[in-house]
């Protein structure tokens, strides 16, 4: 048998089986050998875990130790009875997220540090849910309304690299402090099976979105859709294009050559250094859902949608739209104001 750990707890079924020698009064040592454990761990269960009225009993045993780690594990600083938990469900109801809601305690109690969690305590107390109706309405108020939570972190990259990649980490700052206009960032957004896909383009300052329908994921369809929709907004306003990895964009020099745009590539699974495309994403979602074909929309419905998020009031934007900012930025670089299709 393989060594076990010493650190390791013991498993339910070592508990069987210090159970059944303890019964045949086997020693700690016999024990010990049996299960490939130390003799001080055996003794330190049997301590524990020993009733002077029925012995040793590995199901009371592991109910013990149960009961032991509870006890010792802090108190969740969300839940159905903390203070803030009322606040999280009413802000869950009006469609905010948990940035969202963990910014607004904190905005709105700055003095209270017992009403503040993160963001990352309100994914975990919904998702400690059990299983029925409220966690379902819960689930349903999140932006993605996954039934379980995606991992922080993933595999090794296997997609293989995109050659004369620009990275991120080189990007001029101004494209950083969002103050220029003329910057986007861009995705594919797939249907079902990753079957269909449509291109989104959104710019960081005004947050204004354009979307382009692809025939396929090819590279091809992204060089065609996305140059198509760069050129129909002013020279000016076309200056980076911040995008992942995926190889849709392997022919990004040809994009960068027809369009003016300079491509910036981000870090692999880093969707944060594209959070205003992410985060365009999940309001797309509420007009393209999930697990359905994308392509039995037209492009013309496409520049609806898109039309419908560029007049969408936003709090980034003191409540203005994007359109509106997006206008003035055109004022600004007095400029003639072009397609926004």
């Amino acid at each position: 048998m393989e060594k076990q750990p010493s650190y390791t707890q013991l498993r339910p079924e070592e508990r069987v089986v210090i159970a059944g020698m303890a019964r045949l009064r086997a020693s700690v040592r016999a024990m010990a050998r049996t299960l490939d454990r130390s003799p001080s761990t055996i003794s330190r269960e049997l301590a524990r875990n020993h009733s002077p009225d029925t012995g040793y009993s590995s199901e009371a045993a592991h109910g013990l130790r149960t009961a032991r780690r509870a006890a010792t594990r802090p108190p969740r600083k969300l839940s159905a009875h903390s203070v803030s938990w009322g606040i999280v469900r009413t802000l869950l109801d009006w469609k905010g997220f948990p940035q969202q809601i963990a910014a607004t305690l904190k905005r709105v109690y700055p003095n209270e540090a017992q009403r503040h969690v993160s963001h990352e305590t309100i994914y975990t107390a919904i998702y400690a849910q059990p299983r029925g109706e409220l966690r379902r309405q819960l689930i349903a108020c999140l932006r993605h309304g996954r039934s379980t939570r995606l991992p922080r972190t993933r595999g090794a990259d296997r997609r293989g690299r995109i050659p004369a990649m620009v990275s991120i980490h080189v990007r001029p700052p101004e494209v950083n402090d969002r103050v220029m206009p003329g910057h986007w960032e861009g995705d594919f957004i797939k249907g079902a099976g990753n079957q269909s896909s449509v291109g989104v383009l959104v710019e960081r300052t005004s947050r204004l979105v354009l979307l382009a329908k692809m025939s396929d994921a090819t590279a091809a369809s992204a060089l065609a859709g996305f140059s198509a929709k760069l050129n129909s907004i002013a020279a000016p306003l076309r200056q980076s294009l911040t995008y992942d990895q995926g190889k849709e964009m392997a022919r990004h020099a040809e994009l960068a050559a027809q369009t003016g745009v300079k491509v910036y590539f981000c870090d692999p699974h880093s969707p944060w250094q594209r959070g205003t495309c992410e985060n365009t994403n999940g309001l797309l979602r509420q007009y393209l859902p999930k697990g359905t074909d994308l392509s039995i929309h037209t492009q013309a419905e496409l520049d609806a949608i898109a039309d419908s998020l560029k007049t969408r009031p936003r709090a980034i934007h003191d409540w203005q739209t994007p359109l509106q900012v997006f206008a003035q930025t055109l004022a600004n670089a007095h400029q003639p104001s072009p397609s926004l299709h």
